[in-house]
């Protein structure tokens, strides 16, 4: 499958990060986007028991917490033939158009999306498209919409994932049957999108076809698991995309290996995409967790730093089940039953309550909108923190946050930092007029709203 280079954007200034608008995407009337959140759900592991009911007995938990958008990893049975562990992998499908047993029935798969939809809540589901388990049904009943090994004369392996097989895209009649197995859970369960695993190992135009034919049923959230820097026609295609290249920076710049300058001419690369597509920031993922650490494993102090700065810069937040509690070490097994250990105390509820209350009320923090513009503020120690503040009109919310190391005391004298302003987490009032001073602790971060 044909890989994308990546495009290097250069010219891009440090401190205006004010994106321009690409008229080139598709437009979608779903105007919930820009101030959505996306809560990533891993069924098998959120309770003990690993089942649709037993998850919506936690939905007023995050309706409380100000989550918007669920999203569910797949929830389609998982193929057994070549199955890795004792589960199996839920990206291994063995039917497009069924529910998993082990999560329960398409009854209830429909009562939880309804309570859901009841609640507020938006419902987007995992979307596996570039490949299926051994012994899904097509294998047996069109197996032609696979691509074959000349070597084997058996199907094609993914990508050296030995329990998928690729999908043969040059095949008309496949492509057709994808997007129907796509329409039958949005009318059938009348979910609100789809994340697309694997985005980019899809080619575009099966994209470009796939999202008006689905989409003739209403409006769609359209989430790619691809990093636009690399894939950029992917960007006109989906509303919002993975910083899969930001996730490792921030991780070499943890560890010592890059410059915090390199990072702010990385994210300098990302605004100049423009807003009509939006990046989803994200410190933990369902991938992430398991095979690379936790998010304290990767950043170490600059865990809560990272997290804040996900929902307030310009895109859309992801955070993965557990982060709330938070799961500092653990990391959770992905062919196995291993239960998220809740401990009825959810020590990160109210940090994260704050943060997506504000970003889904406060026009500042809308997301791939031009009317809300963001500018890196200068500092008296800009090799340490990170200020930024993000305006839409009369709204205006500033963000600090400490990239250092150490304890850091500084200040903020900048033209676009004035007025008073409230700390959305603390209280405390701060009149620039008055007092640029701040301090902050290793790990430390302030968000203050005017």
């Amino acid at each position: 499958m044909k890989r994308l280079i990546l495009l290097a954007i250069l010219g891009v200034g440090l401190v205006s990060c004010t994106p321009q608008k690409n008229t080139q995407t598709m437009e979608v009337p779903t105007e919930w986007k820009h101030t959505t959140n996306i809560y990533e759900v891993n069924i098998r592991q959120y309770t003990p028991e690993g089942t649709f009911r037993a998850f919506e007995k936690e939905m007023p938990r995050l309706k409380d917490m100000g989550v918007k958008t669920l999203w569910f990893m797949p929830i389609t049975p998982i193929a057994q033939k070549n199955k890795k562990g004792t589960l199996g992998s839920q990206y291994a499908a063995q039917d497009y158009t069924a529910i998993n047993p082990e999560f329960g029935t398409m009854e209830d798969f429909k009562h939880m999306v309804d309570e859901a939809h009841k609640m507020g809540f938006k419902v987007i589901i995992d979307w596996v498209a570039n490949h299926t388990g051994w012994d899904h049904v097509w294998t047996k009943t069109h197996p032609e919409y696979y691509l074959k090994d000349p070597k084997t004369n058996d199907f094609q392996i993914a990508s050296g994932m030995d329990d998928i097989i690729e999908l043969d895209y040059s095949n008309p009649a496949m492509r057709q049957a994808m997007i129907d197995a796509m329409k039958f859970w949005v009318r059938e369960a009348d979910v609100d999108g789809f994340r697309c695993d694997l985005a980019s190992w899809v080619e575009v135009d099966f994209w470009q076809q796939a999202r008006p034919e689905v989409e003739k049923l209403k409006p769609l959230f359209f989430l790619g698991e691809f990093d636009e820097l690399d894939s950029p026609e992917y960007g006109k295609v989906f509303d919002a995309s993975y910083v899969w290249t930001w996730m490792h920076k921030t991780q070499e710049y943890n560890e010592g290996k890059i410059s915090f300058e390199d990072l702010k001419q990385l994210l300098g690369r990302y605004s100049a995409i423009g807003d009509s597509s939006m990046r989803a920031w994200f410190t933990s993922n369902h991938d992430e967790n398991t095979w690379n650490g936790t998010e304290y494993e990767k950043y170490g102090d600059l865990a809560q730093p990272l997290a804040v700065f996900s929902v307030t810069w310009n895109g859309v937040p992801l955070i993965y089940n557990g982060q709330e509690l938070p799961l500092k070490t653990k990391r959770l097994e992905f062919f196995e039953k291993d239960p998220i250990p809740w401990t009825g105390k959810n020590e990160l509820h109210d940090f994260y309550k704050a943060l997506l209350t504000l970003k889904s009320e406060n026009p500042a923090l809308r997301g791939g909108d031009p009317a809300a513009t963001t500018q890196i503020l200068k500092t008296s120690a800009d090799d340490k923190i990170f200020a930024y503040i993000r305006k839409n009109g009369k709204n205006e919310v500033l963000t600090v946050l400490n990239f250092s190391k150490e304890n850091v005391n500084f200040s903020i004298d900048d033209e676009n930092a004035t007025g008073t302003f409230t700390n959305v987490f603390s209280g405390p009032v701060k009149n620039f007029a008055t007092n640029k001073e701040f301090y902050l602790p290793v790990g430390g971060y302030a968000v203050l709203k005017k």
